[in-house]
């Protein structure tokens, strides 16, 4: 009985290494990026205008099943976008937001997905659907504000900052997309979609931390055009 059961743990494990698969590749997304801002009406913070980006990176899919992979890797991505919103005037004495102001805000990232692709059967020769479904965990490497490292804030006694204190270190999105992939050869595929990348932090700590704004709040946004190659 020992045996028999050893033999079929022994054939178990085989079979799934055996099904076990998985492809590894690079991809390239170039994107459109902005923030989704909000705050109470006096200080009006809203999303002005997107940014165009380009990111790419480390694609690792692990197939569980035939159609069914885990989706991972390590992607440079860039977000960010601009943002106006009303602030003091220091040349006044009267402590009530009068004049716009407009950030340019850039901010690159690295970050790892956690999602799961679903693969059709072939559509036509060669050829399936996928979906894909999860998020990414990152962390801010670089920004810049209005193109600069540093920020000179007018209606704070022109105190100046890092850029990269404008922003917290972590972001987290939740992802979906859709695409299509081609078998060019044994092990040899490409592949094309779009995929929505939300935020769902705050990334913003400038504004509470800083100018003393309550409830302002800003999140990343991406679409992306997904084209990539694995070998």
């Amino acid at each position: 009985m020992k045996k028999l059961l050893l033999a079929m743990l022994v054939l178990g494990a085989s079979a799934g290494t055996a099904s076990a698969q998985v492809e590894i590749g690079l991809k390239l997304s170039p994107s459109i990026t902005y923030l989704r801002a909000d705050s109470p009406s006096s200080l009006n913070f809203q999303n002005e205008k997107s940014k165009l980006s380009l990111g790419g990176g480390l694609v690792v899919d692990y197939f569980f099943g035939q159609n069914y992979a885990f989706s991972s890797g390590l992607w440079l991505t860039s977000k960010g976008g601009t943002i106006t919103y009303l602030d003091r005037d220091p040349a006044s004495v009267s402590t009530t937001p009068s004049i716009t102001r407009e950030q340019k805000i850039g901010i690159q990232y690295l970050e790892v997905p956690v999602t799961v692709k679903l693969f059709t059967n072939d559509v036509a020769t060669d050829t399936k659907v996928y979906f894909q479904l999860g998020g990414t965990v990152g962390g801010a490497i670089a920004t810049r504000i209005n193109g600069e490292k540093r920020y000179t804030d007018p209606s704070n006694s022109n105190t100046e900052t890092d850029a990269s204190d404008h922003v917290i270190i972590p972001d987290i999105a939740a992802l979906i997309g859709a695409g299509v992939e081609y078998q060019l050869g044994q092990s040899t595929k490409i592949f094309g979609g779009l995929s929505y990348h939300r935020g769902l932090v705050n990334i913003d700590k400038y504004f509470d931390k800083d100018r003393g704004f309550e409830d302002v709040t800003l999140k990343n946004n991406e679409i992306a055009l997904d084209l990539g190659l694995k070998f």
